[in-house]
């Protein structure tokens, strides 16, 4: 069995190049396809369902909420995908894949060698998924961070079970079922 993630950027692609292997039961390949942007990631979905023409591939679509409705966003993207004999699971990253990594500021501490303790009590932090601007919060805290390197090198350090994102938590209890289907 193979997972293809359909996903909205290069950043994304390059965690989950990093933490996939630690959800993924062995024996189920994948592979992570970024697109330039959500608008670029929508208008391929529907061919890439239609063309793909590999047995035993299941898709995974990946897209931050940014400032959308959750639930619309996800009506919108499931619209996409109407009339394909592709298994298809939709995950959305509450606000930005950044809300992912507060959920784990630990690992985040341990990318960077940085002591983000303190930071992690703060009430503004605890509910990483309500963190409106997560991209631009941890760029305060750690201002050397750049999209793909710091997606590297964060995913090496997330502990799957550690982090506190719903919206995460959500993203991997869903591979997981996905993977285990055809088992």
């Amino acid at each position: 069995m193979k997972l293809v993630f359909l996903l909205e950027e290069k950043s994304m692609k390059y965690f989950l190049d990093g933490i996939l292997p630690k959800i993924l039961p062995k024996g189920v390949d994948f592979r992570t396809v970024p697109h330039e942007g959500k608008s670029d990631l929508q208008k391929s979905i529907k061919i890439k369902l239609f063309a793909w023409n590999e047995p035993d591939v299941k898709f995974v679509i990946v897209q931050d909420q940014d400032s959308n409705d959750c639930r619309e966003l996800k009506r919108q993207l499931l619209k996409l995908c109407e009339g394909t004999p592709k298994s298809v699971l939709i995950r959305i990253a509450c606000h930005e894949l950044e809300a992912w990594y507060f959920g784990d500021l630990e690992a985040v501490s341990l990318a960077y060698g940085k002591n983000l303790g303190k930071i992690a009590q703060k009430k503004k932090y605890r509910i990483p998924d309500e963190i409106v601007a997560p991209k631009m919060e941890l760029q305060a805290i750690v201002p050397e961070h750049q999209q793909i390197d710091g997606a590297k090198r964060i995913a090496e350090y997330i502990e799957i079970e550690r982090n506190t994102s719903v919206s995460f938590r959500m993203f991997v209890s869903g591979v997981r079922r996905l993977a285990g289907e055809g088992e």
